[in-house]
């Protein structure tokens, strides 16, 4: 008899991964957490400015926090602090479109340097990044919540006690995987 294999598609989530559903909760291991999604839902076809959040599994690529705020989160991912000069390309005609830029730039941007604390603590998500296509989404991020977990762009996001306490535990293999609804 042969040995019997197990495959794993990239698109299923593991084990390991944190899983949300589009009733807005996150489930990481035994832990169940609400969490805000985009004011466009759970979409399967995500497009740039339909503020909808993307169906799929996305890596952990980095954190990035407001160092005038918070110490830097403890994680086995890469960390980096934020800056006031930090954004975030979402212009689909841009050759940096959904990549982190540094002001002042010409092209279209979100700010990642913010006055509320939605960005105290973020994850960037591999979300169209491999390769980047034009006009598919950008800026999809795990961060901070509003406090009455009001609907997003299109990211995802925890209470920053929550969000800290996964970082913290979090292993590097780990992915984001949202599933349609």
């Amino acid at each position: 008899m042969g040995e019997q294999t197990v495959s794993h598609r990239a698109d299923q989530p593991t084990d390991i991964d944190l899983v949300v559903s589009s009733d807005q909760v996150l489930t990481w291991g035994d832990k169940q957490l609400t969490c805000a999604l985009g004011a466009g839902g759970v979409l399967h076809d995500k497009r740039e400015g339909d503020r909808g959040t993307p169906v799929g599994c996305f890596a952990l690529r980095r954190v990035l926090y407001r160092p005038d705020r918070l110490a830097p989160p403890k994680t086995a991912l890469p960390v980096a602090p934020l800056s006031p000069r930090d954004g975030w390309c979402d212009d689909p005609t841009d050759p940096l479109y959904n990549q982190q830029i540094r002001q002042p730039y010409e092209g279209h941007y979100e700010i990642l340097w913010r006055s509320d604390n939605l960005y105290d603590v973020m994850v960037v998500l591999g979300h169209n990044d491999g390769p980047v296509m034009a006009g598919r989404g950008s800026a999809i991020f795990l961060h901070v919540a509003a406090a009455d977990y009001a609907p997003t762009e299109g990211c995802v996001a925890l209470r920053e006690a929550d969000l800290l306490c996964i970082l913290k535990r979090c292993d590097p293999r780990a992915r984001l995987c949202v599933s349609g609804g």
